[in-house]
């Protein structure tokens, strides 16, 4: 017998409906629902619950084959969880762009270096540029965060691709202003998103396999 049989049977056995497993188990009914019409299978947790509400073993539940599968793809979707959540907080470090003193300010024939709220020596047009594009890095950080934390799926790929571009986008404008010191900051800060995000293809990559 399968799982979602076997899940369909003990819930029957116990005269509950779907919506009252869902609430004993702290679950949606929707989740409920999928696993009993094997169209998906609990994470770890919520199969160990499932085993202490009917007084049964897990291995009574899965085979272990299907299990260490199971447990393979909740390792996998945690693997993703961090690294969406990393590459939102690599974007939130584009603060250090504003706040950091990266910026030459030449005064009577010195150099200081200053932070981008003190940076005169170039054009306003310049600078507002620079403050979209670190506020921007900002807020899609900030977006990717509150995505990740909240368990929603739907718009992660969009937000790392607006990452991603915005950031490469970031390099080539200070480079191309000449701006040594911002330019090798937000650099590093696109090699680590990068290297994320490699982590987190490989991982979906493995998973496809």
């Amino acid at each position: 017998m399968e799982f979602h049989e076997k899940l369909r049977e003990l819930r029957k056995n116990k005269g509950l409906t779907q919506e009252e497993l869902s609430e004993a188990l702290f679950v949606s009914r929707t989740a409920i629902s999928k696993w009993e019409s094997g169209r998906g299978y609990p994470g770890i947790d919520s199969l160990k619950e499932i085993a202490k509400f009917f007084s049964v073993s897990i291995d009574e539940l899965l085979s272990g084959e299907k299990l260490i599968t199971i447990a393979e793809n909740e390792t996998r979707h945690n693997i993703r969880r961090l690294c969406n959540l990393f590459i939102g907080i690599t974007d939130l470090m584009s603060l250090m762009l504003i706040i950091l003193p990266l910026y030459p300010n030449p005064v009577n024939g010195f150099v200081y270096a200053v932070n981008l709220i003190n940076y005169k020596d170039t054009t306003a047009m310049i600078r507002t540029i620079h403050w979209i594009l670190f506020l921007l890095l900002t807020m899609i950080g900030a977006v990717k965060i509150i995505l990740t934390e909240c368990k929603i799926e739907k718009g992660q790929k969009y937000v790392t691709v607006c990452s991603m571009g915005t950031g490469i986008l970031t390099v080539f404008f200070l480079a191309m202003t000449r701006e040594a010191y911002a330019t090798a900051a937000a650099f590093l800060l696109l090699i680590i998103k990068g290297i994320l995000l490699m982590k987190m293809t490989g991982t979906i990559s493995d998973h496809n396999a």
